[in-house]
């Protein structure tokens, strides 16, 4: 089993680093093999003959394509697939072959415990319409927010990485201080960087691919590879 994960996709925008050679090269992927996109996947925007096509690319790829929710989904178009349980945690199959990891999950993928908590608020909302290009369920309702404290506390508050689209309060003030504001959510990853013992943390949202520590990486382009070995996680950079 291999697990990659990458940032913001956009529908087909920015996609291509997929099917880049250096991070096919060497890579014989299988439906066992995950690729998980940290937010905004894009392909569940309008139900139009594009949203099909992005969502025909990546089930016909040959990995399972992972996706947390980001601030550009459709959420009202999100909220008709129907919910199961996949790995631990709750989800919606868009196909067989691609899968919505829902918000305040963890899941356990061959001995890898994530927790997911999508969402992010829209800083250029402003000229958007509401449920045609901004959706204000963007943000997690009280009821996510409660289930992802229960959540956590059935893992006794221990994962291995932590995967969400926007970062904690102290990420946004060095990636965008004044551009970037505190909220509900970024408040909520805050006390969950210092309650919960995490080994990594991956996000996307913010465009940049940086590493801000050993610790927190924001992706857009890069694809970093999580691997598992006797009881330690190695993150390994696949793009260059």
């Amino acid at each position: 089993m291999a697990l990659f994960i990458t940032g913001d996709t956009h529908g087909d925008y920015s996609w291509s680093k997929l099917n880049s050679k250096n991070f096919l090269e060497g890579t014989h992927l299988t439906r066992k093999d995950f690729v998980l996109i940290a937010g905004d996947f894009g392909g569940v925007w309008d139900n139009s003959k594009s949203d099909k096509y992005v969502q025909n690319w990546y089930n016909e790829k040959p990995w399972t394509t992972l996706f947390v929710d980001g601030n550009h989904e459709n959420f009202d178009l999100l909220a008709q697939y129907p919910i199961s349980e996949w790995n631990g945690g709750k989800v919606q199959f868009l196909t067989p072959n691609v899968i919505h990891l829902m918000r305040g999950q963890v899941f356990d993928i061959e001995g890898i415990k994530i927790f997911i908590m999508g969402g992010a608020q829209s800083h250029d909302k402003w000229h958007r319409r509401e449920h045609e290009s901004w959706w204000s369920q963007e943000l997690p309702s009280n009821d996510e927010y409660e289930e992802a404290a229960r959540n956590l506390e059935k893992v006794d508050g221990k994962v291995d990485i932590i995967v969400t689209h926007c970062g904690p309060d102290h990420i946004q003030d060095i990636v965008g201080r004044g551009w970037y504001e505190h909220d509900k959510l970024t408040n909520f990853l805050q006390i969950t960087s210092e309650m919960v013992e995490y080994k990594y943390w991956f996000m996307g949202h913010y465009h940049q691919d940086r590493c801000i520590n050993l610790k927190h990486y924001i992706c857009y382009h890069d694809i970093y590879r999580v691997v598992k070995k006797d009881n330690a996680i190695e993150v390994i950079k696949r793009n260059n």
